[in-house]
């Protein structure tokens, strides 16, 4: 047998005669509006123990959801359950709203309802759904930098819903960042980075606690910094920097997404040897030693195409969401290599090294070291 379909408006009429209308949506989904005079019974629940919230098998169900296909597989389920008087809103409620049939919203505590209404295209991703957007919440990134990579990449988690972000910057705003630094805008200028990007990321989503630490990175902090977050994102641009932070997160065991961009390309992986020594490289195994001075120069000093940084840091952002939720395959293990005059992406396979002075398995950490000197800088 075939189940029936009715059309909102033949719903609300029988629903006037004393059919039960039951909305089968998930919370999330009905903190926007459901129709007005359903009951509200999520599909699981209903699916698995019916005759709890059906105990008339003869009572005339009418079932409704976002667009009408779970309506229908649910009405399956219960007509095989022997349920006979059952029928699927045909449309569901987006078609309910769109011919003007009344809608209601539930009643919500305040932070709920604002949760569920700013998360809810995530919360509709059964690979997120309200644990990992919880989980989320409950987590904390140290973004490095708060310039061309750390932008973007703050923006997008602030965005997302991580719960505590700590940015940590010791520069200014000036406007030569604004072509790229899509933070700070001419109103800040003068002001510390750090403090331009709290607002911007408070403005976006006061859910989210910023952290703002005006501070040089050093070996005498850098465990301070990474104490108690999950995910260390890698905003900075210059390579003493890159190889401490590093070295600290093989140590603390932190996973570290790495980002670099120059004039017109850019790469990012993720090195996440602190939690899988011989399985994952870090830094190290990648660029054993740095590059001469003369043949790494910075954005000031090479340039920079103004919307790579934004193209990386949306990477990075990307990776620290998927490491925070465990989703997908990270880049580790990876270096993925963009070519924004080509538009082309290349991936490069990065192996362990067995003998790397920081992450070799059974390795002791060797202690840090003066990174400006060992990258024949003056930083």
């Amino acid at each position: 047998m075939s189940i029936p379909q009715t059309t909102p408006q033949q719903a609300r009429e029988r629903q006037r005669q004393g059919a039960l209308l039951i909305d089968i949506r998930e919370p999330h989904e009905r903190a926007s509006g459901q129709a007005e005079g359903a009951l509200a019974i999520a599909r699981a629940e209903l699916e698995a123990d019916p005759g709890r919230h059906l105990p008339d098998r003869e009572a005339e169900v009418l079932l409704i959801c976002q667009l009408g296909k779970r309506s229908l597989a649910t009405a399956e389920v219960l007509h095989a359950a022997g349920y006979r008087n059952i029928a699927s809103v045909e449309g569901g409620t987006t078609r309910w709203a769109a011919d003007g049939l009344p809608l209601v919203r539930p009643q919500l505590e305040p932070d709920e309802a604002d949760f569920l209404e700013r998360y809810s295209r995530h919360l509709r991703l059964p690979e997120v759904g309200v644990d990992g957007q919880r989980r989320l919440e409950n987590s904390r990134v140290l973004v490095v930098g708060a310039g061309g990579l750390g932008s973007p990449a703050a923006f997008y988690l602030a965005a997302a819903g991580i719960g505590r972000l700590r940015l940590v910057d010791d520069d200014v705003v000036d406007r030569s960042n604004l072509q790229r630094q899509i933070l700070h805008v001419e109103d800040t200028i003068g002001v510390p980075k750090v403090e331009s990007a709290r607002q911007r990321l408070s403005a976006l989503n006061p859910r989210v606690r910023v952290e703002a630490i005006r501070e040089r990175v050093t070996s005498a902090n850098v465990e301070a910094l990474l104490e108690g977050v999950d995910v260390v994102l890698d905003g900075s641009d210059n390579f003493p920097l890159r190889y401490l932070l590093n070295d600290a997160c093989v140590k603390l065991g932190k996973p570290l997404v790495y980002g670099a961009v120059q004039r017109f390309v850019g790469q990012a992986s993720v090195f996440d040897a602190g939690r899988a020594r011989g399985q994952c490289p870090c830094y190290r195994c990648l660029f054993p030693e740095p590059p001469p001075p003369e043949f790494a120069p910075n954005c000031a000093e090479a340039g920079v195409f103004g919307v790579l940084p934004g193209i990386v840091g949306l990477l990075q952002a990307t990776e620290a969401i998927k490491l925070l939720l465990g989703l997908g395959e990270p880049l580790a293990g990876r270096l993925l290599q963009f070519d924004a005059l080509a538009m082309r992406f290349r991936e490069v396979k990065l192996a362990p090294d067995p003998d790397c002075p920081v992450c070799a398995p059974g390795r002791p950490f060797p202690g840090y070291i003066d990174y400006a000197r060992f990258c024949g800088t003056g930083i």
